[in-house]
């Protein structure tokens, strides 16, 4: 954990060198992984195995360590104390081990669900329109994470929404499938959401067309958003919706296309430029139960998967993408 993860306002929590951030934990598993990637790609394969046998190490000890009974703890403190756990009295559940326990697919499958579970019970606020990093907010407990206790509980990162983790939440519910559950909590962070009229502003008291770093979630100024043209959580922002919402990855020179759409939507279209080339995806929704789907086709020409070769001929392509 060192100074700070993530979190730079939980700076105390491993100043000695002993304390550990689970969310930190997930994360390098995810690294480690896709580094295997690469260093398979080269044929480094004494590079790759060490990777992958380091991230299952990294794995097995989340699994046996970190578990609380309904989430991940995030972190240990210098002495071994948890922090993020039922018994604490401040900061019993906070979103990122969560979340990253599905994104970067470590996590024990059935214990990422009971942990996004509890993200969606302890953490959306529905009626304010936020989610927030973790609740309850420091304030009167002997925990001493670092200088994060000295914001207003409620307040940015002590316990308010911080937008970047709270988009990896709604990440996470995608990568899940529950895209309804996702595509709801997304327009609980859209800034337009927020801006819909007189009243709404009034709450808000930001610009409602770009991304607040965090919004508020102590009464009376709950809902009220804070540290706008914040690029960390737009660029995340930008990433959830073109890449996991409508699942539109580019790799290289070619185009994965996954969407995850609300089941009210049967069909959708996304015009993709490519260089000088313009490709235009139309995905539909495949509801006959009684057939496989068939398969994505460019141009007519079907296609091994729902993935695109890219080329810039200067010319127009359709492509057509089924989805269940």
């Amino acid at each position: 954990m060192g100074s700070g993860d993530w979190n730079d306002g939980m700076n105390l929590v491993g100043i000695r060198g002993k304390g550990e951030s689970v969310w930190l934990a997930f994360f390098l598993c995810d690294v480690l992984r896709q580094f295997a990637i690469v260093a398979r790609s080269r044929t480094d394969t004494a590079m790759a195995e060490k990777c992958e046998s380091n991230a299952e190490m990294l794995r097995v000890a989340i699994e046996r360590e970190a578990w609380d009974g309904a989430w991940y703890r995030r972190a240990y403190f210098d002495d071994g104390t948890p922090l993020g756990s039922s018994t604490d009295p401040e900061c019993q559940i906070d979103s990122l081990p969560q979340s990253w326990s599905v994104i970067g697919a470590a996590g024990e499958a059935a214990r990422s669900a009971e942990a996004m579970k509890s993200v969606d019970e302890r953490l959306v606020r529905r009626d304010a329109g936020l989610i927030q990093l973790f609740d309850p907010p420091f304030d009167r407990s002997s925990l001493n994470p670092g200088y994060i206790k000295g914001y207003i509980p409620g307040v940015r990162e002590n316990g308010g929404q911080y937008t970047h983790a709270a988009i990896w939440a709604v990440m996470a519910f995608a990568l899940r499938g529950d895209h309804d559950r996702a595509w709801e909590l997304f327009n609980l962070l859209n800034p337009v959401r927020h801006g819909g009229d007189a009243a709404h502003l009034a709450v808000y008291k930001v610009e409602p067309y770009v991304i607040a770093a965090d919004v508020y979630a102590v009464s009376p100024h709950s809902g009220r958003g804070g540290w706008t043209w914040y690029t960390g959580s737009a660029g995340w922002a930008y990433r959830l919706v073109i890449e996991t919402l409508l699942g539109v990855n580019l790799q290289g020179e070619t185009l994965h296309l996954t969407p995850r759409l609300p089941s009210a939507w049967t069909t959708m279209k996304v015009h993709y430029r490519f260089r000088s080339t313009v490709y235009h995806i139309t995905y539909t929704r495949w509801t006959d139960p009684s057939e496989p789907a068939p398969a994505p086709k460019l141009d007519g020409q079907p296609l091994p998967g729902a993935v695109v070769p890219l080329g810039d001929d200067r010319q127009e392509h359709w492509v057509d993408v089924p989805f269940a």
